[in-house]
């Protein structure tokens, strides 16, 4: 297919403007940041410009503390999703048997409930057991939201997996445990990778569950969306840039780590043959 220059302008163009959609939002967070003056307005003078807000969200030991909350929430949701989701992953990618279906619609349902929802019904059942709402009744709440999208990520890689190196290893009288830890969990490691990585983002920004199962303890999120309505200040836009800084520099570290490996991979493969 011959695409005129025409076409290509006109892809290009439109290619721009998806760009524009996704990145304005946070081009308008960057400037406002960057003013001194207490209410977002465009444009404004040069001397207007300050980096203070910056220096105030570093040393503020508020906003520190709901870092840390939200901190909290994300590494135990990370690591308690990727767990589930990966024995989850491993027991309708490699195994046949009675309820297979079912149990992978099941682990599948939370994700296409809404949040608002979901976190509602987590309330409740809460109170209906007596347990105090906090942190780490938000760490469950994300989880069961989060933990499909760890069971989906997994799985695809388990799918992907030649099952013929287990099956070599057990015939050479090795343990179920000894699989598991240099043959499977190597091979799904990308995979585990990944989906550590959309767990920390997915929480770390989550506020219809926090809302909801945090209590006392607000998150990063909660913090943002109550100065946002009350009480705003060029410091709450950088807060938000601080934010995604983290956040962009944390998926880069992660599938550094995912390209080393598979770059090992294919050196271990080619040595092996």
């Amino acid at each position: 297919m011959i695409v005129t220059r025409t076409q290509k302008a006109g892809f290009s163009l439109y290619a721009g403007l998806v760009l524009l959609v996704f990145y304005f939002p946070l081009l308008c967070i960057i400037v406002a940041s960057l003013s001194k003056r207490r209410f977002f307005s465009f444009p404004y003078p040069m001397a207007d410009m300050t980096t203070k807000w910056y220096a105030d969200a570093l040393q503020s030991p508020q906003v520190a503390d709901f870092i840390g909350v939200s901190l909290r929430i994300a590494a135990l949701t990370a690591f308690f999703s990727v767990v589930i989701g990966f024995f989850s992953a491993l027991a309708y990618a490699r195994y046949r048997w009675r309820g297979r279906q079912t149990f992978q619609r099941l682990v599948l349902f939370p994700l296409f409930f809404p949040q608002s929802v979901l976190g509602l019904a987590l309330l409740m059942w809460f109170s209906f057991l007596h347990i105090t709402p906090a942190w780490w009744t938000a760490v469950i709440a994300h989880t069961v939201w989060i933990t499909p999208i760890t069971t989906l990520i997994i799985s695809i890689q388990a799918y992907g997996q030649d099952d013929s190196l287990e099956e070599a290893a057990r015939d050479m009288g090795a343990t179920r445990l000894q699989i598991l830890l240099r043959i499977t969990v190597p091979l799904l490691l990308p995979g585990m990778i990944t989906a550590t990585c959309f767990a920390v983002l997915l929480s770390w920004g989550n506020f219809a569950l926090s809302l909801f199962t945090t209590g006392a303890d607000s998150s990063l999120p909660e913090w943002l969306y109550a100065r946002m309505t009350t009480g705003y200040q060029p410091l709450v836009p950088a807060v938000g840039v601080i934010s995604v800084v983290g956040a962009v520099i944390l998926v880069v570290v992660l599938f550094t780590v995912v390209a080393w490996n598979q770059r090992r991979a294919r050196r271990l493969t080619a040595a092996t043959e």
